[in-house]
């Protein structure tokens, strides 16, 4: 009777360790989530690594060619994750179009390319080449992750690239200084950290920064092209 007493009262310990434990994750979440919602005017910030200015065109056509793609993603996931970034960032009020390579009728002067360029990635999951109005996705990148970490889901980080690099298009040329943001960098390579309310629970995100564009990243925007 003791023994079965002992092992009814652990299984109910261990419940009530299980509902804390996600509660605590939850709680955790909502806290990262709040982040990503609220900006003040204090918390825009940058590394002053590059001089913002203003978006080049409105509205901005990216041109997307699956050609040399990882295997791993579809070109209508691809798209999709692009057309995310896109509507996001059309809240800074610069309106945005995402065709593929399919489609020809597009306006050539304010259009942006995005394919899988290894010369242009140059070592990097994603890279801004502004003066030839192109974002260039880099394949080994992407490979050496999925070979490192074949488990992690290499669509988030896909978006969280193809959401920072096309940031740069719409004029933030400079890095956030806030580890959320989208457009941030999470130190300066000097011993300089990125900024946040909540830096104990950094730790626990293998990835702290947001997917998509914050409060901040898109206030910043507006400001930049004076859309308040």
């Amino acid at each position: 009777m003791n023994q079965l007493f002992l092992i009814h009262n652990l299984s109910k310990l261990i419940i009530l360790i299980l509902a804390l434990t996600s509660s605590c994750v939850q709680a955790v979440v909502e806290l990262r989530n709040q982040e990503i919602a609220e900006c003040s005017q204090s918390e825009i910030k940058t590394w002053e690594d590059n001089r913002d200015t203003a978006a080049k065109f409105s509205p901005i056509v990216f041109y997307y060619d699956h050609t040399g793609a990882p295997a791993w993603f579809s070109e209508k996931q691809v798209s999709e994750l692009i057309e995310r970034a896109a509507s996001a960032w059309s809240q800074c009020g610069i309106p945005a179009l995402v065709v593929n390579k399919n489609n020809k009728a597009h306006p050539s002067t304010s259009m942006v390319s995005i394919d899988w360029n290894i010369a242009g990635s140059r070592g990097n999951f994603g890279l801004a080449n502004l003066t030839q109005n192109q974002l260039s996705l880099g394949l080994p990148a992407f490979q050496l992750l999925n070979q490192r970490n074949p488990k992690h889901n290499a669509l988030e980080t896909l978006q969280m690239v193809l959401s920072h690099e096309m940031g740069h298009f719409y004029g933030m040329l400079a890095h956030s200084r806030r580890c959320i943001d989208v457009l941030s960098y999470y130190h300066d390579g000097k011993g300089g950290q990125c900024y946040s309310r909540f830096p104990d629970i950094i730790r626990k995100f293998p990835e702290y920064r947001s997917t998509l564009p914050t409060a901040c990243d898109i206030q910043r925007c507006k400001i930049l092209n004076r859309k308040d």
